[in-house]
Parts: C-alpha cells; sequence; structure tokens
C-alpha cells in the first residue's frame, strides 16, 4: 500500500467548508469499510442541516463575491488543469485509495477513475473558455421602424449541489464538479456515505491547485444529509447520479420551487447478439458489457438476448469463460471478480437471485457466496427466465445477467424495449442494414454496436424513461449549468 494512502486513511476527517478541513457541529461518525476484508479503513463526519447550511453560505458567499466566476475564462481554465495535474501527479495514491473503498480491481481503479478522469478533467476545463452566446436578429421591432440590437449570454446558475453514487465515486464526483466549476458556478459536493475517501482528497488537490476557498466545499453524511443539501433554499441546481427511486424523490422536491435538475438514474441494459455475430467476440462483449465492477455500473448489459440460432453456444462459452473467472481482493491486480460494495448491497444481490429461483429460472452459474472474508459475489448467469420476471426488471447492479434467446429481430427489439428505464443498449452485429434499421428502435439514451460501455466526454450521455433527465458529457452539458439570458438594446 502507498504509505500517502495509509496516513490518509488514519486521519480524522472533517468537513470541507470555505476551504480547509472543518469538524462536524455533531459528534456522530460513519464507518468507511474495506470490501475486500469487511474490516472498518477509516471513519468520516456525518453532516447535519447546520453543516450542510455553512457549506452552502460559503458556497453562495463565493458565488456572489465572483472571486470564481469573475475570474477570466482562461484563468479558470489554467487552475482547473492545474487540478487535473495534480491528480495525475497523485493518480497511484487516488487509485489505491478508491480500491479500498469501493473494492474494485486496481485495474479499473488506475484505466478508469483515474486515467479517464484525467481526460474528463481536461476536457472539461477546455469549455471554460468556449461558453458562448448567440446574436439575434429581431423579427418584430416594435414600434415599426425601430432598430434593436439583440443577444443571448450564458451566465452561471449558482451554487450547485451534487450528489455521487458509490460505484464510481471520484470519477462520476468528477463529472458534477468540473463542468460546474467551468461554468463559473460554485459547488457543493455530497459524495456517498460508503465510498467518501476520494471525494475528500480531490477537495484538498481542488484548493491546492488554486480553486478559491468557498468554491469547491464537501459535506460527508447519510441520506438525510443529501436531503438537508436538496432543500436548501440557496442551492440553485441539483446534480445527481443514482437509484431512480432517489432520483424521483429528488425531483417531488425540486418541483415545490422549480429547482433545476440533472438526474442520471438506473438503467436495466439490453444486449442483443444477432445470430452472424462471432461467439467469440459476443461472449467478450458480454463479459465486458455484464461484468465490469462486478457489475455496478449504471450501463451494465444486464439483460442478454441470443439469437435463438446461436443461443445453445453462447450460452455455454459465456458460462465456461464466467465460472473460470479469478476472485479476490482489488489490489490483486490478477483478480477478475472483486468484491462489491457492502455487505448490505451483497445480501440484496443474492436475494434477488433468489427471489430468481423462486420464480422458476435456472442459475447456470454462480449465485452464491464464496467462503471468504469480504462482501463477494460469485459472477452469476441466469437462464429460463421470461420478461415479466423482476429479475428481468428491476435493477440489479451486480454481477448478474440474464439470458434469453430470441427468434427474430422484432422479438429482439419488443424484449429490449420491454422495461420502464432506457439508459443504454448494445447491439452485435456486422450486418449494416441491420444495424441501420434496429438502433432508431432501441429506446435508450446510447447505443453501441459491437461495444458497450464506451463512454466518452464528447458523447452526451443520459437516458429515456425512467433513467432520468438530462444529459452529462459534450459541450452541451455547460449548459445545465447556466442561465440563458436574452438582452435587446434599442439602436
Amino acid at each position: 500500500m502507498d504509505p500517502r494512502v495509509q496516513a490518509f486513511l488514519t486521519k480524522q476527517h472533517g468537513l470541507f467548508i470555505d476551504g480547509a478541513t472543518r469538524e462536524a457541529k455533531g459528534s456522530r461518525r460513519i464507518d468507511v469499510f474495506d470490501p475486500a476484508t469487511g474490516e472498518v479503513a477509516a471513519t468520516v463526519a456525518c453532516a447535519d442541516a447546520s453543516d450542510v447550511d455553512r457549506a452552502v453560505a460559503s458556497a453562495k458567499a463565493a458565488f456572489d463575491a465572483g472571486i470564481w466566476s469573475g475570474l477570466p475564462p482562461v484563468e479558470r481554465e489554467r487552475i482547473l488543469l492545474k487540478f487535473a495535474d495534480l491528480v495525475e501527479a497523485h493518480g497511484e495514491e487516488l487509485a489505491q485509495l478508491e480500491t479500498i473503498n469501493q473494492g474494485k480491481s486496481i485495474n479499473i481503479a488506475r484505466m478508469l477513475d483515474v486515467g479517464a478522469s484525467l481526460g474528463y478533467m481536461r476536457y472539461y476545463a477546455g469549455l471554460a473558455t468556449k461558453i458562448t452566446g448567440q446574436t439575434l436578429d429581431v423579427s418584430i421591432p416594435l414600434p415599426p421602424g425601430a432598430r434593436y440590437t439583440a443577444f443571448t449570454r450564458r451566465e452561471p446558475v449558482g451554487v450547485v449541489a451534487a450528489i455521487s453514487p458509490w460505484n464510481f465515486p471520484m470519477m462520476i464526483g468528477l463529472w458534477k464538479v468540473m463542468p460546474a466549476l467551468a461554468a463559473g458556478c460554485t459547488v457543493v459536493l455530497k459524495p456517498s456515505e460508503v465510498t467518501p475517501l476520494t471525494s475528500l482528497r480531490l477537495a484538498e488537490l481542488a484548493i491546492e491547485a488554486g480553486v478559491p476557498a468557498g468554491a469547491f466545499n464537501l459535506v460527508t453524511g447519510d441520506g438525510a444529509t443529501g436531503a438537508a443539501l436538496v432543500n436548501h433554499p440557496d442551492v440553485a441546481k441539483v446534480t445527481f447520479t443514482g437509484s431512480t427511486a432517489t432520483g424521483k424523490a429528488i425531483a417531488r422536491t425540486a418541483a415545490d420551487r422549480l429547482l433545476k435538475t440533472s438526474l442520471e438514474l438506473g438503467g436495466k441494459n439490453p444486449a442483443i447478439f444477432l445470430k452472424d455475430v462471432a461467439l467469440e467476440q459476443a461472449v467478450g462483449g458480454a463479459i465486458m458489457g455484464g461484468f465490469l465492477n462486478s457489475g455496478q455500473v449504471c450501463a451494465a448489459a444486464s439483460r442478454l438476448y441470443v439469437a435463438r440460432e446461436i443461443f445453445d453456444d453462447f450460452l455455454g462459452a459465456l458460462s465456461q469463460a464466467v465460472g473460470g473467472m479469478a476472485i479476490g481482493p482489488g489490489l490483486d491486480p490478477a483478480s477478475q471478480v472483486t468484491p462489491v460494495v457492502s455487505a448490505l448491497h451483497r445480501d440484496k444481490i443474492i436475494g434477488h437471485i433468489e427471489e430468481a429461483r423462486r420464480a422458476g429460472a435456472r442459475v447456470v452459474t454462480g449465485g452464491d457466496m464464496p467462503n471468504r472474508p469480504g462482501y463477494y459475489v460469485r459472477p452469476t448467469i441466469i437462464a429460463d427466465t421470461t420478461n415479466d420476471m423482476v429479475i428481468c426488471r428491476q435493477e440489479v447492479f451486480g454481477p448478474v445477467v440474464t439470458v434469453m434467446p430470441f427468434s427474430d429481430e422484432e422479438e429482439a427489439i419488443r424484449l429490449a424495449n420491454d422495461t420502464n428505464m432506457g439508459l443504454t443498449a448494445s447491439l452485435w452485429t456486422n450486418d449494416l442494414a441491420k444495424t441501420m434499421n434496429i438502433v432508431p428502435r432501441l429506446k435508450a439514451g446510447t447505443v453501441w454496436v459491437n461495444s458497450h460501455n464506451m463512454i466518452d466526454p464528447n458523447m452526451p450521455f443520459g437516458g429515456y424513461k425512467e433513467s432520468g433527465i438530462g444529459r452529462d458529457f459534450g459541450t452541451s452539458a455547460l449548459d445545465s449549468y447556466t442561465e440563458l439570458k436574452s438582452v435587446c438594446i434599442a439602436t
């Protein structure tokens, strides 16, 4: 273990308000566990409503004073690029911290949580200097003959409450913090109480990079902490990634005062394998799509629909490959299956599997917990399912996939769209005509062809139906952190 990680774990972690670590008002603390062992790795403060008020007040004071939004855009860009450089310099420290806290493979933490995050950080830092309006011609001047010059400008919305999930806490936290800061907003970040450690370290690095005190605040805590943040009257926007149930609760709260929201919620994502796809390609795609980070991915391919002509061969090859995956702790680079995030979540996953058995589904491989310390679930393949089973309708968020045959493309499309969610989907085929016919008919915010879980900062990401509101990524993502103002000048 990196000695910097060991030192960080033993710190008395507080809240991060107004540019420094502050003690919470209350004495309650939250244990943070290492999923590989089930042992306590650290403790963090649990912020109450008064702590949230302090953090929001700091963010609002910084915003009102213009100490961040008032900087020249190129200066905001410079500071955010330095922030990215510091994350890169501390990359191994952050990757190990993420693995210890979340349980994921150190390979994923290095490649995605740190490596990919750097790309997102630099992308959004660059957008700080690309915020533009439009010049407009006035079509109906009043009184007739009058002349006007009209244009639009985008202005930062204010204090942003950013609530990040536990599956990719560092990366998704940065997906929220970076566009908000690039737009000139100030931020209060609330990470999941299960995985707060890398977010705390990021706050320190942001200040070291030159982000002014008050522009980036952080509160750790539970659901009550998050509710206090969402309900705070000085919060102008909430950006949330997490469960559909929590997203709906935030939306109901936001409706009372027309609070701006961006909600990236759950997915029950299909992958369709047509009969022409190569077996090796299909199996590799199913493993990457369904079992990345032990299936704890909102975009994971958890429903696999396979052409009947190749179904038996696909199921046999997938079962053999999955059954041979090495199970072990995330810090061991040889581990292919690492623990899930918590004991509670492990038990929920096992509950889903048992319910599927009771409903008549067949567990082809996996379906249980290895006899070892930590929060492990064997990678599980379930067959003989129907689309009305709970296992095919509710998000499991674990290393569990269902595999079902289809007879033709029409049936595959119908099965894939038979869900109240619509985050992602993938299509696996070498037939261009079928690709161009099927892709527009899949009701999902992202459709991949011959890949799954491929995201990029320049490619908008979000869902149809109950998978959320709004889009992350892309140049238009900054729009949701701004107000659009029209200016009309009589000339």
